[in-house]
């Protein structure tokens, strides 16, 4: 189990919004013979590439093997057809899952179709492991919302930026390696929200380009007044979620608006990303913005860096406090 919960992860970038799963085919003398993992959404499920992947000579012993699974196999017909069929089908006796799936109208179907099929099924194994694993995945399904994970940088003595005049770049507290950090943690989620005073002071491109080969997670702009020019930088591409509170004709057609009240507050922005598929959101607004995410309950993982320098008073915009 632990090799297959090693496999899930290569999916963290690209599974979304599925989960990350992983499966390991054992024979009784404990060689493995199949490994697999979902490697992105739309396509085959860990389940289905353990199998394809036992080579010819071995497949007449999946009739006494052990599939070893990170979540319960589906049961039913989505993009892909049943993993618990196509393991009855394979004649596989015996299959461990480490957690049954959390979504309510699935759970627990996967395991009876087994069952019933008389496969032996063992559930629990590294269970907390696993969860760990899909907390995204979870969170979406039993509270239905994405995750959010706060993020923001600050000097030694708390401030989020410093006295400039418009035009003129952010104060810089990442280093090369925080910043490449930062990118790694911006492709691992679905969506990264700022609002309008960031978009404004900062002009962001909110990409990856620090960490290759990783998508290209939303672009999610809080901008009830409009007052985000157009020229921004966030709306230059395909993958912009803009809310306002009317339509702006000014925007390019690649910008999706998102009609709000003018007090939508963050259950409701969190509640409009859930209805598009976004599971986990990457908050990086200014002071104001974490400061009502924090407020709302919803601050489900914080990161923050704190350089080693101080502002004093040229300080500006305190950090939300923590504690």
């Amino acid at each position: 189990m632990a090799r297959a919960l090693q496999l899930a992860r290569n999916g963290r970038l690209d599974a979304s919004p599925n989960p990350m799963v992983g499966a390991v085919i054992v024979t009784p003398d404990g060689r493995i013979i199949g490994e697999g993992w979902h490697r992105q959404v739309g396509h085959g499920h860990a389940e289905v590439n353990a199998v394809a992947s036992v080579k010819p000579s071995h497949r007449h012993l999946l009739r006494e093997a052990t599939m070893y699974v990170t979540l319960e196999p589906c049961s039913h017909y989505g993009r892909t057809p049943p993993c618990s069929k196509l393991i009855i089908d394979s004649g596989i006796p015996r299959v461990v899952v480490a957690m049954t799936d959390p979504f309510p109208a699935v759970s627990g179907r996967g395991v009876a179709m087994l069952r019933e099929a008389g496969v032996e099924v063992v559930t629990g194994v590294m269970e907390a492991e696993a969860r760990a694993l899909n907390r995204r995945f979870i969170l979406a399904h039993t509270l239905g919302r994405p995750m959010v994970t706060l993020k923001w940088a600050m000097s030694a003595d708390g401030f989020m930026d410093c006295r400039r005049d418009a035009g003129t770049l952010a104060c810089r507290f990442s280093t090369p390696l925080s910043l490449a950090a930062v990118h790694r943690l911006r492709a691992c989620h679905d969506a990264i929200l700022v609002g309008a005073g960031t978009a404004i002071a900062d002009n962001p491109s909110l990409d990856t380009r620090l960490w290759p080969g990783s998508r290209a997670p939303k672009r999610v702009l809080v901008d009830r007044r409009g007052r985000v020019p157009a020229s921004a930088r966030l709306f230059s591409e395909p993958g912009c979620i803009c809310f306002t509170s009317a339509v702006r004709a000014d925007l390019p057609e690649c910008v999706e608006q998102v009609i709000v009240a003018p007090d939508a507050g963050p259950h409701d922005i969190v509640a409009a990303l859930m209805e598009r598929g976004i599971t986990s959101v990457l908050v990086e607004g200014g002071a104001e913005m974490l400061k009502a995410f924090i407020g709302a309950g919803l601050a489900d993982n914080i990161r923050v860096e704190q350089a080693r320098f101080a502002l004093g008073s040229e300080g500006t915009a305190p950090a939300p406090k923590l504690g």
